[in-house]
């Protein structure tokens, strides 16, 4: 039996005989990428020097990407705010170094009744004027989005008042309201409307409302293209729909414009009160916050008590005392964001 045995085998190690047709090796050969992709990648290592991990990590190379315009950032917000702060700490006086007094200057301000009134200016001239922005620029943005004739130059008349410079167009509006030399006065004198010149700047009711009118009519372009852009994204189709079932033009604003608009208003409006609550050049040009400090705002204050009077340090404690509101408007803003259901509408 063995001997059958070692003879099959010895059989089928012989060769095929010459002229047999060979037999198929049943076997699939992988081709050698297929091989090398079976076999187990090596781990990535997780230390190294910066070079290798930039070349292996996406995250680090972002991270590169971001330094310089983080540096840019904290030289010139970061440090300026933190040199701020550290003034508003100190007697500092222009030509002289201070020392450390502590919060000496914000209890000095809390007994000057000048640094509450202009608290009292700048956010009444905050509230006014960005609530008139909003509604006209509202109202500019849904008009220019109608099918008007020469709707482009109309859009780009109406961003003339932003692209000029703040200063020139405080010198023009501080001439159409000046007490001798006003426009608005002449036109009125001549028509036998008035028997003397209005002055304007010169009383502390009509000054303020002299200086916001100007900041509405400079601030309106900016809140107009905004939304206007935003509703150039919301699709007709909403509006047809809608009117199919039978919803009025009230109803079309109501329940699709405002509601897909909203997150943009947030923004923009978050803005527009940034801007009008550091507005400094309007008034200054104009005013110079007079008269008897009846359009001073914090910025103009911090200014004269800072660099016209020299005192550093009061003018630095005034411009700090402002950063709490500005973290306030920023903060409800992006809250608000934060909420999808008020996002929705």
């Amino acid at each position: 039996m063995r001997q059958s045995t070692d003879a099959a085998v010895q059989v089928s190690c012989l060769p095929p005989p010459r002229g047999a047709p060979r037999q198929q090796n049943t076997r699939r050969r992988l081709p050698v990428a297929d091989i090398a992709l079976a076999r187990p990648a090596a781990a990535a290592p997780t230390t190294g020097s910066a070079w290798s991990r930039l070349r292996t990590s996406r995250g680090w190379l972002g991270f590169w990407f971001m330094l310089p315009a983080a540096a840019i950032l904290l030289l010139f917000l970061a440090y300026p705010l933190g040199k701020g702060v550290w003034l508003s700490l100190t007697d500092t006086r222009i030509g002289r170094g201070g020392n450390f007094v502590g919060l000496e200057n914000y209890e000095w301000l809390w007994d000057d009744s000048v640094f509450w009134l202009s608290v009292f200016n700048t956010l009444v001239y905050t509230g006014f004027a960005s609530v008139a922005k909003f509604a006209i620029g509202l109202y500019l943005a849904l008009l220019l989005n109608k099918r008007l004739p020469f709707k482009a130059l109309i859009r780009s008349i109406v961003l003339i008042p932003f692209v000029v410079p703040t200063v020139l167009s405080a010198l023009a509006f501080w001439w159409i309201f000046d007490s001798q030399f006003s426009i608005i006065s002449w036109s009125l004198r001549h028509l036998g409307l008035l028997e003397r010149n209005i002055d304007f700047l010169g009383d502390p009711t009509m000054a303020r409302i002299c200086v916001t009118f100007a900041n509405i009519w400079r601030g309106v372009p900016f809140i107009a293209i905004t939304l206007l852009a935003g509703l150039q994204t919301v699709s007709p189709s909403l509006y047809e729909a809608a009117t199919i079932d039978g919803a009025t033009p009230w109803q079309n604003f109501r329940h699709i414009t405002l509601p897909l608009l909203t997150p943009i208003i947030a923004v923009v409006m978050t803005f527009s009160v940034l801007f009008t609550f550091t507005d400094f050049q309007l008034i200054w040009a104009m005013t110079r916050g007079g008269p008897v400090n009846a359009t001073h705002l914090m910025a103009t204050l911090s200014y004269q008590r800072g660099i016209l009077s020299g005192n550093l340090g009061e003018g630095a404690a005034i411009a700090t005392a402002m950063v709490p509101f500005l973290i306030l408007a920023i903060a409800i803003s992006w809250f608000g964001l934060q909420n999808r259901k008020w996002q929705t509408g």
